[in-house]
């Protein structure tokens, strides 16, 4: 079977970087002058928007559905690329794992809670997946797709803390370092925490005295609550423009990776991350979702890391700050 029992680690994340490379978008991370002169210092963004789904998902997905196939081949699992892979998504997992499963000819079934964006419905649909539209919220999707893998013999890809996801969002990190090795902090968006755990892993072992930083949404705050329960622990989870990032527990694997290497970890609200989106549409002219614009929320005015540890009396230090969006 499929192998998720402990924690990620660099190698990890070096083996996802080889096993994905040309198989996904080497997305841009690009200098804003418009939002490095509001925010008071140099702010590159990391497009990962720019995936032909539109997010990162993608990374993990490929990593995980091509590391299925290799042991596959090999004999060493169950694994049948004709039943495939279900997950529970509402939205940008679920559409990773679609794209990646018909390019790689792996069948892909996604449980879909009942809220999830009509648009990542239909076009899950017209990537050829296998649709479930089940749950009232992630959590209940998670639990029916759990035990349709169980009956049906599918392996269940848990989209923010199985170790090929979380590895393969690491390579988000790598790339950073590669693209501007000067950095000073990167700013992460939280949700099921395996983004954050991924680059941070990444970009602490590379650049150890690089910032790290996380931004959560107050209405979804679950990595906040598993860091002062000291696990991952159940949160209510109540509507938010970062629909994204709702998510109730975070996973047990990220979170470990994740307490490890995070300096800190900020709660954003629903009015900060609104200003945020419209900041790139206007500065930028980028169009991205709530989710990916948490980031942003943290360096704006008014934001945590714009008049937070940076500024000495009156003078202000210049840094280097990458969002991920």
């Amino acid at each position: 079977m499929f192998d998720n029992s402990t924690p990620i680690d660099f190698t990890d994340i070096s083996r996802a970087h080889v096993n994905i490379r040309g198989g996904v978008v080497y997305t841009q991370c690009k200098l804003s002058p418009f939002l490095s002169k509001l925010c008071d210092m140099n702010v590159y963004l990391k497009c990962e928007f720019n995936q032909y789904t539109g997010s990162f998902k993608e990374r993990g997905a490929r990593n995980t559905l091509l590391t299925l196939l290799q042991l596959e081949t090999e004999g060493n699992t169950s694994f049948d690329r004709k039943k495939g892979v279900i997950a529970a998504s509402a939205g940008n997992h679920a559409l990773a794992l679609a794209y990646h499963g018909g390019l790689l000819g792996v069948t892909a079934t996604v449980v879909m809670p009942e809220v999830a964006p009509l648009a990542k419905v239909d076009k899950c649909r017209m990537l050829g997946a296998n649709v479930i539209i089940e749950g009232a919220h992630i959590g209940e999707s998670k639990e029916y797709a759990e035990g349709l893998a169980e009956e049906k013999g599918l392996i269940y890809v848990n989209g923010y803390d199985d170790r090929t996801i979380v590895s393969g969002a690491g390579t988000v990190g790598m790339e950073i370092i590669e693209q501007c090795p000067n950095v000073d902090a990167v700013v992460v968006p939280v949700g099921g925490a395996g983004l954050i755990a991924g680059i941070a892993c990444a970009i602490k072992t590379l650049k150890p005295k690089c910032k790290v930083y996380g931004v959560e949404p107050e209405f979804a705050a679950s990595y906040t609550e598993a860091l002062r329960a000291g696990k991952p622990v159940f949160t209510e989870v109540t509507p938010t423009l970062a629909d994204g990032l709702a998510v109730p527990v975070v996973g047990s694997n990220a979170f470990e990776v994740a307490r490890k290497y995070v300096d800190k970890t900020f709660l954003t609200d629903e009015q900060s991350v609104a200003v945020a989106c419209l900041r790139l549409i206007e500065n930028e002219k980028m169009v991205v979702e709530g989710g990916g614009c948490a980031g942003l929320t943290a360096v704006l005015p008014g934001g945590p890391l714009h008049k937070g540890e940076y500024n000495c009396a009156s003078i202000r230090i210049r840094i280097r700050v990458r969002i991920l969006s």
